[in-house]
């Protein structure tokens, strides 16, 4: 199955679709200036673990790399995602809590 993913800025999310032009999934987010905000990945069942969550993921954040941007991880699937994916990391917004 081929994925296609495409930033649709007029709805703030990036859009799955497969070779059909039927949507997959979808993975939301909010901007302000530099700061992307990933708040919510969907993926619609018949797609379900076929990568197109993975697929969602990959994209925005070579996006949001491209653009400079910095990344606030909102979405539990995105965050868990980014665990596995340490190469995205300098893109990912720091905690600014201090240990002690």
């Amino acid at each position: 199955m081929e994925i296609t993913v495409t930033d649709v800025p007029d709805k703030e999310r990036f859009e799955a679709r497969d070779e059909q032009g039927d949507l997959a999934g979808v993975l939301t987010y909010q901007l302000s200036g530099p700061i992307i905000a990933y708040t919510h990945t969907k993926v619609e069942p018949a797609f379900e673990s076929h990568g197109v969550g993975s697929a969602l993921a990959r994209a925005a954040m070579e996006d949001a790399r491209s653009k400079q941007r910095t990344v606030v991880p909102i979405c539990p699937f995105l965050s868990g995602w980014l665990d596995k994916h340490p190469e995205y990391e300098s893109s990912v917004a720091r905690s600014t809590k201090r240990i002690k």
